[in-house]
């Protein structure tokens, strides 16, 4: 045992380092003294040790960070302090003062040894944090040092690299060294920060600073519980600025639910001290290892629900066995790993595994969060997909403090769904109605009296602060009273024991049709329930199946008579709203006007039967078109008679006029039921030199600046139409919005292009 009960100022000094920062020691053998006795002598000995003791004496008085040197016969101890530091720069500092202290002997060894060879050795450990306690604890901790620093000094390489590793991993557990970092999860509908994911560090320029590398390591040495609930500790925290409509989700590994150190009850007591509720909270399922015991997983999950806690699916997409998880854990949202989403809006594969993931989710009232979101195309095939919320550095890195979503990203991701909601159905929000909500905490015979008082109302909804938690249902909820003992069991219970836990809870933009099948796909006990409607997740109103069918009926019907009846294609007012929707999203697109020449005189000689095929000729002609040189969410319109209308995101609009032209004059003269055309006569009945009916086509290259209009575009594609027919034979006109007007190209079919 290593006595300082003779150096109380040394003792004094190392309580001093230890609560301050970190300490340690080296251990110095310099000679196996009985060996070297009996060959060089013991006055040959005693000078090599008297060397030591010199050159350790030195270093005492050189260097701040050495604090003081003991003599055990012929070996030595010197203590270190390395001031405010954490123990991941003290080990480090110690590690350099050990190699130094092992330099200056065998330089002073070497002089002193003349021929004959004398090596020295050191080994060091970094003491533990705390401040030491009496002085008995204090020389307890240091002779355990002693015994380790010996060891290390015969260990190999890599042995003692695994022992300094973990003793700073352990040194990371005992002195709470790591951090937690959050990243906001973004509502795509609204563009409302929903919550935050917290995310671990460890100690900053450290092997430990990943996350992947402080979690690998806890598992593979059976530290994992222990990091684990350090972890959340960290993470709730950091929470102190949380809304109460917001959320913060906490990963937690699979493994840990299974370990038996697993205490569910340590998590709520952190969150009393910030003063979080557990509805704030979402405990994050990693899924990048499987989960073997699902009966004991959903036990305890059952356990933390039952508190207030939502459950969520990490790595949706990655892991080993995301589907089995999501059908035997039923959480309450899915994230998606950002392998499925990066580049989604260009991969069909990934777009239809997230569409399997979304339309699921729908059935079975999850949310979707799709995390790494890195692009505004993802973003924005994202929203159109019906994902309810994002994450990614797109929408905010991970950052030390709950920071609000910056304003420009706020207002792009607004701009995108007000494009979205330019082409959807009606809004379920639209249809919501007010209907009184009462408290968790009501006695159920106050409901049971508010059903007997209102006898038009089929339903309730139960409410924790303004966030929808429960319904109750008329009919059910008389149902179980009315069974043996059921008044004498629960009228006087708070009504969250009788009330649905899982209702259908829906936010306002939803479209309808979709919370239309949400609510089809529901247990059939549950088919006619209310469904819930929320705005930022606060109470809102609630809508009827019958409500709901009633709309998707009328929209229906809507959209049959808006189309046109010949061709089947979009109207005028949907042809207005897809062009406000493309000047919305800001975009270079091309729109093309399409127009029949000479076919009052088609329609007059050869019949209006005829004349109807002859348009739908042309309608087939435009979509194949666009379907062959365009993009797949172009657009194709009849305006009336012999007027269509092409909207395309196509680089090349060209090519595409090119195409529409080469199809029709292609097949057009299957129309003369093979007859000649004859005398071609115009609408005022004067015959004009042509070959029959043709197509103009007038093409205006929008480049979205803050000019561009709906009146804009048809006002340069009328000057271009009037331009187009003055030609002979098929031709198309073209011009560039921003462009004066008489900047316009001409291309038929002798002359690809030439400027007028």
């Amino acid at each position: 045992m290593i006595s300082l009960t003779g150096r109380p100022e040394l003792a004094q000094r190392l309580k001093q380092q230890l609560l301050d920062g970190s300490a340690g020691i080296i251990y110095v053998d310099t000679v196996e003294y009985a060996g070297l006795e009996l060959s060089m002598g013991r006055a040959f000995c005693d000078r090599i040790v008297g060397i030591t003791g010199q050159v350790l004496q030195d270093l005492l008085l050189s260097r701040t960070d050495v604090i003081g040197v003991e003599s055990l016969g012929d070996d030595w101890i010197v203590f270190a302090g390395f001031g405010q530091q954490d123990p991941v720069l003290g080990r480090s500092r110690l590690k350099e003062l050990t190699c130094l202290v092992k330099r200056r002997l065998e330089e002073g060894l070497q002089e002193a040894g003349g021929s004959t060879s004398l090596s020295a050795y050191a080994g060091c450990c970094l003491l533990a944090g705390g401040n030491g306690g009496s002085a008995a604890q204090l020389e307890q901790m240091i002779y355990s040092a002693v015994k380790r620093s010996i060891r290390s000094i015969h260990l190999p390489a890599t042995l003692e690299e695994d022992l300094s590793k973990r003793e700073e991993f352990l040194s990371i557990i005992s002195t709470h060294n790591i951090t937690s970092v959050y990243q906001p999860i973004v509502s795509l509908r609204d563009a409302s920060v929903f919550g935050f994911e917290a995310l671990t560090r460890g100690p900053r320029d450290s092997e430990f600073q990943s996350p992947l590398a402080l979690f690998g390591y806890a598992e593979a040495h059976g530290e994992l519980y222990a990091l684990d609930r350090l972890a959340r500790e960290k993470a709730i925290e950091g929470c102190h600025s949380l809304q109460k409509e917001q959320r913060v989700f906490i990963n937690i590994p699979a493994q840990v639910i299974n370990d038996p150190q697993f205490a569910p009850g340590i998590t709520l007591q952190a969150l009393k001290r910030c003063g979080i509720s557990p509805h704030n909270v979402v405990l994050e399922l990693t899924e990048r290892s499987s989960i073997e015991d699902f009966a004991t997983a959903k036990r305890i999950l059952q356990h933390y629900r039952n508190q207030g806690y939502q459950i969520a699916i990490d790595d949706a997409g990655a892991g080993y066995s995301s589907l089995q998880a999501i059908a035997e854990l039923k959480p309450d949202f899915i994230k998606v790993d950002r392998s499925l989403i990066m580049n989604i809006h260009q991969d069909k594969m990934k777009e239809m595994i997230l569409e399997t993931f979304v339309s699921f989710a729908r059935k079975m009232s999850i949310r979707i969060i799709a995390e790494g979101i890195e692009s505004w195309e993802e973003l924005k095939k994202l929203s159109q997909m019906g994902v309810h919320y994002g994450q990614g550095f797109l929408l905010g890195r991970p950052a030390p403090g709950l920071q609000p979503l910056q304003d420009d990203i706020a207002a792009h991701v607004e701009r995108i769904n007000r494009i979205q909601g330019l082409d959807s159905f009606l809004q379920i929000g639209n249809l919501a109605t007010v209907v009184e909500s009462f408290d968790v905490s009501t006695p159920i015979s106050v409901i049971s009296q508010y059903f007997n008082h209102h006898e038009d109302i089929p339903g309730t909804v139960i409410v924790h602060g303004q966030q929808p938690v429960g319904l109750v249902m008329r009919e059910r909820l008389f149902q179980q009273l009315a069974g043996q003992y059921g008044i004498s069991l629960y009228w006087n219970r708070p009504i969250e024991q009788l009330m649905d836990r899982s209702p259908l809870v829906v936010e306002q933009s939803v479209p309808i049709e979709s919370v239309s099948q949400m609510a089809m796909a529901r247990e059939k006990n549950q088919l006619y329930d209310l469904v819930i409607i929320t705005s930022r997740d606060k109470m809102m109103g609630v809508a009827s199946i019958r409500t709901i069918l009633d709309a998707i009926t009328n929209l229906r019907m809507e959209t049959a008579r808006v189309a046109n009846p010949l061709t089947g294609l979009p109207g005028n007012t949907q042809i207005n709203r897809e062009m406000k929707k493309w000047i919305f999203d800001a975009r270079a697109f091309s729109v093309i006007y399409a127009d029949l020449d000479y076919f009052k005189w088609y329609n007059d000689r050869f019949g209006f039967q005829k004349g109807d095929q002859l348009i739908q000729f042309t309608a087939d002609v435009l979509q194949q078109s666009i379907a062959a040189c365009g993009h797949p969410h172009d657009f194709v319109g009849h305006i009336g008679g012999d007027d269509f209308i092409a909207i395309t995101a196509a680089s090349d609009a060209d090519r595409v006029c090119e195409e529409m032209i080469r199809r029709f004059r292609q097949g057009v003269t299957l129309f003369c039921e093979g007859e000649d055309w004859g005398t071609v006569l115009d609408r005022s009945g004067k015959p004009v030199a042509s070959e029959g009916v043709h197509i103009s086509l007038s093409l205006v290259v929008c480049q979205c600046t803050g000019r561009i209009t709906p009146e804009g575009i048809s006002q340069a594609a009328a000057v271009l139409k009037k331009q187009a027919k003055a030609q002979n034979g098929s031709v198309y006109m073209k011009a560039l919005l921003e462009e004066p007007p008489s900047a316009y190209y001409v291309s038929n079919s002798d002359k690809s292009s030439s400027i007028l």
